[in-house]
């Protein structure tokens, strides 16, 4: 019996919304990574862009847990000398809400030219608006097991 291999050109994909008010950042993006990879399909192939779309609305309502909003800092080196910069999550959920969810899914994804590919189908709106209408997107339910498409 030989092993199925999934080819780019056979993948079939869906489009997911997620409201993210009231979740917990790390639960969710968990969730999101993992249908953003296609795991959650039996046709899985590791070296090929199975997963679906996921659009992802109410960011600004994220929640964390116990102390994060002020001690959890993100910190970035520009390359050039005195180039380290940080910040908190509190005051990176107030200029740009949208960073906490892209930065937790983008770290739960492989740090490849294929991992890269499979975060360009994430977006993360801080609203509840979204123009992704016309894909008919369904609703994503966050749990302990990712849904099948």
């Amino acid at each position: 019996m030989n092993s199925y291999c999934a080819k780019p050109e056979e993948v079939t994909r869906a489009w997911w919304v997620v409201d993210a008010e009231g979740q917990t950042l790390g639960r969710l993006a968990v969730q999101v990574a993992t249908v953003l990879r296609g795991k959650n399909k039996p046709q899985f192939t590791p070296h090929v862009d199975c997963g679906d779309f996921v659009v992802v609305i109410n960011a600004e309502k994220i929640m964390v847990s116990g102390k994060k909003e002020t001690d959890k800092i993100y910190r970035h080196h520009s390359g050039y000398p005195h180039g380290f910069k940080q910040e908190t999550l509190q005051s990176l959920r107030s200029r740009r809400p949208t960073a906490l969810i892209e930065k937790a899914v983008r770290g739960m994804l492989p740090h490849t030219r294929l991992g890269d590919r499979q975060f360009t189908k994430l977006k993360v709106y801080a609203g509840p608006a979204h123009p992704h209408e016309a894909q008919q997107c369904k609703p994503m339910k966050i749990g302990y097991e990712p849904q099948e498409a």
